[in-house]
């Protein structure tokens, strides 16, 4: 297997770090600290390629909350100068792993995402009986830091990229506490082995997909499911043979014993495609897609808020129509055409008053 060296100078290139600023302000440019730190752009990024060049370089502080849709999980948000460093660092290394990836992974990929995954897992459904659908229990939490640095470590040898590799893993911040236990452990393994990456980083989105890399190519070349599809740690089989879908659940919580994370024991199920699948926001159904109900109430929630934050003079009304554009776009992947136009009944009395305030 290839590994890769010489990379450090691509990563603190200035025209790199430049880049990833541009990259990490979008749809940002106006908070506080984006702007604060735009105020000094070349300053700061002089000081931060000076910082990474001598090892100086120290992540800041996370700033953590809670979301509870479409489940509760905590979040993370990195100081903005580390942002910026971790999409100089993707900005070199994502290309290496990328052209490892397996075509119908779906996640955090440039020319990929929810809605081409919508339309494979669509069409797997509707041409097999049964589908093993399952995700993987606190999947972020769970990543052990040992073993993804062995999976870098396959790809990558230039030191200082390693070392900033190793510096933003290392700094990840307490998440929420996961123990469990696998074959070979004794009683404090899941309390001394480092586990568990921020979701809000850029580097963990990646790092989530290098994780379970092994884990796509052993279900395609060793199990054999010639239908297979991943989206983060969302990932289902489909087959018209229920007891192969059977056995390669076996192999599966096995071979991701290994990777020291399991598959959620209730969400994981093995049924008939007939019934409907839940998937990326929507529901999967032989004859139609709908949208799930708590997406759907996810989509007008955001709506609310902002208009809540129209009348309170942090948007305009350039900014609402972006936004519902983008929902009315998303849902169209659905057959959606009655629920559209009772939104656009609802929300266009609203609409147009703003555009004439």
């Amino acid at each position: 297997m290839k590994r890769y060296g010489n990379l450090w100078h691509e990563i603190i290139a200035f025209s790199n770090l430049l880049k990833a600023s541009q990259q990490a302000q979008r749809g940002k440019r106006f908070r506080e600290n984006v702007l604060k730190f735009n105020y000094s752009l070349e300053q700061e990024l002089f000081h931060l390629q000076a910082e990474l060049q001598s090892k100086a370089y120290l992540p800041g502080d996370y700033t953590t909350f809670q979301i509870f849709e479409p489940k509760p999980r905590m979040i993370s948000a990195a100081p903005y100068r580390d942002r910026v460093v971790h999409h100089a660092l993707c900005n070199v290394i994502v290309p290496i792993f990328e052209r490892t990836f397996i075509s119908d992974s779906y996640a955090n990929r440039i020319g990929f995402g929810s809605h081409r995954a919508l339309r494979r897992f669509t069409k797997f459904a509707r041409s097999s009986r049964y589908v093993l659908q399952a995700d993987i229990q606190k999947y972020f939490p769970s990543i052990d830091h040992e073993i993804l640095k062995s999976f870098v470590y396959s790809k990558i040898k230039c030191p200082d990229t390693l070392w900033l590799i190793n510096t933003l893993v290392d700094s990840s911040n307490p998440q929420e506490p996961v123990i469990n236990y696998f074959p070979g452990d004794d009683l404090l393994m899941p309390l001394e082995r480092r586990h568990g990456l921020p979701i809000g980083n850029l580097t963990s989105q990646f790092f989530a997909n290098v994780y379970l890399n092994g884990f796509d190519h052993f279900v395609k070349e060793q199990i054999k499911a010639a239908k297979y599809i991943r989206y983060v740690d969302d990932f289902a089989l489909f087959s018209d043979d229920k007891a192969f879908l059977q056995n390669a659940r076996v192999e599966i919580e096995n071979y991701l014993a290994g990777l020291r994370v399991k598959i959620h024991p209730v969400k994981s199920q093995l049924f008939e495609t007939k019934y409907g699948a839940n998937f990326v926001g929507f529901r999967i159904l032989p004859d139609r897609i709908r949208v799930r109900n708590d997406s759907l109430r996810q989509g007008r929630q955001r709506l609310r808020q902002m208009f809540c934050d129209y009348h309170a003079g942090e948007i305009g009304y350039q900014e609402i129509s972006e936004s519902t554009q983008s929902w009315v776009a998303h849902l169209k992947h659905g057959n959606t055409w009655h629920l559209r136009q009772q939104i656009f009944r609802a929300i266009n009395p609203s609409l147009q008053t703003f555009r004439g305030s």
